[in-house]
């Protein structure tokens, strides 16, 4: 049986987060502390407050931490609400990374390193980072890690350069992969005042949607205790593959409200904005634009809700993230830019908030995977079949 009927209690709880993004959150789109780094710690802090005060802060956090704990379906359509704003995210506190940190951490983490790495994410007070990606290293893949670590009697000690790193500066709880003598790639847990990690900049990039942007970051002799051990030596590929693949369609469903906010805009545009005597969306090249975005759209999120069922079921999900991946950050940034073309020259100014959604969702395309990576492993997969 198929059933694409939102359950009324999901439906619901998306109606009250969009409504708090639209009403709470979308005002703050203009404010200053939006920079072209991203959203400010102090504005992160104050848009938190908001959602904790709504009752919606970190609503996707297990049952025992607070949270509804929904199924991923679930989640499908409760953050494409709260992306209907690049800050929805961000105040609700199911923004990446700290979304997947989350995630990982509840799954691979022991007791102690979740009262004191995970549940202060959880509750918003403090923000995480996961740090793999180096530059001319790994990133989309990770075995050309070359950050190291080796035993130095009880301890860990970490060397290494990364970039990418997003949130980075000011973040709390740092999840860092580095390649364990003798061992392999290993994760490790360290709070982000630790001697030895030292940020060098943040970078200049086309996206603003990510608090406080994203950083290089060097390890210089970064001692960490046994008990910074996060699962098991060795480990970190798998641990990584666990993260990713709910993540890879987190990130589509945030998107797809942004996207699904930059068509609204496009079509009150369409209705009003007059050319050669009539509305322009009743002009065939504007409307057939407008067309192709409601497919696509639609078509995204049939694609999200798949692999989120399919998650459901107890399935890995490794091949299916990868082709809703691909395909929705494809589609969205098209959707984006038909946008832009549809508002002429008001779509390239900050007069709407479609150029920044443009811009972001083109990072998009690169995010978790760029889209020729995630093509290799699916073609790899289907002529192993």
């Amino acid at each position: 049986m198929i059933d694409f009927e939102v359950p009324a209690e999901t439906a619901a709880l998306a109606e009250r987060i969009r409504a708090f993004v639209t009403d709470e959150v979308v005002p703050y789109e203009k404010d200053p502390r939006l920079t072209q780094h991203g959203p400010t710690e102090d504005l992160r802090r104050e848009l938190v407050e908001k959602a904790r005060t709504a009752g919606l802060l970190t609503f996707q956090a297990p049952a025992e931490m607070g949270g509804i704990a929904p199924s991923h379906l679930e989640q499908a359509v409760l953050f494409e609400a709260a992306g209907w704003s690049t800050l929805g995210p961000i105040a609700l506190n199911c923004a990446a990374p700290d979304e997947g940190n989350m995630f990982l951490l509840s799954k691979i983490a022991n007791p102690a390193q979740v009262a004191e790495y995970l549940k202060p994410i959880v509750d918003g007070r403090q923000r995480s980072v996961f740090a793999m990606t180096e530059p001319g290293g790994a990133g989309s893949d990770p075995g050309q890690l070359t950050t190291a670590a080796v035993r130095d009697g009880a301890d860990y000690v970490i060397n290494g350069r990364k970039w990418l790193i997003t949130g980075a500066n000011g973040a709390g709880t740092w999840i860092i992969m580095a390649d364990l003598e003798g061992v392999g790639p290993t994760l490790f847990l360290c709070h982000g005042d630790a001697p030895g990690i030292v940020i060098e900049r943040t970078m200049d990039t086309m996206d603003r949607n990510y608090v406080e942007g994203h950083g290089v970051v060097r390890f210089d002799d970064l001692r960490l205790p046994a008990s910074a051990l996060l699962g098991e030596e060795g480990q970190a590929f798998r641990y990584a593959q666990m993260r990713l693949a709910p993540a890879r369609l987190t990130h589509c469903m945030r998107w797809l409200g942004a996207a699904s906010r930059a068509q609204e805009i496009a079509l009150d545009h369409a209705r009003t904005r007059t050319a050669f005597g009539k509305p322009i969306g009743q002009h065939q090249g504007v409307g057939f634009m407008l067309a192709d975005n409601e497919i696509a759209l639609q078509q995204c999120r049939l694609m999200i809700w798949w692999a989120c069922w399919q998650l459901d079921q107890g399935a890995r999900g490794r091949h299916e993230s990868s082709m809703v991946k691909a395909a929705v950050s494809e589609q969205l940034f098209q959707v984006a830019d038909r946008c832009v073309q549809v508002l002429g020259g008001m779509g390239i100014s900050d007069e709407t908030p479609v150029a920044m959604i443009f811009r972001d969702i083109r990072a998009f395309r690169l995010y978790d995977g760029p889209t020729e990576v995630h093509k290799y492993a699916i073609a790899r997969q289907v002529l192993g079949r």
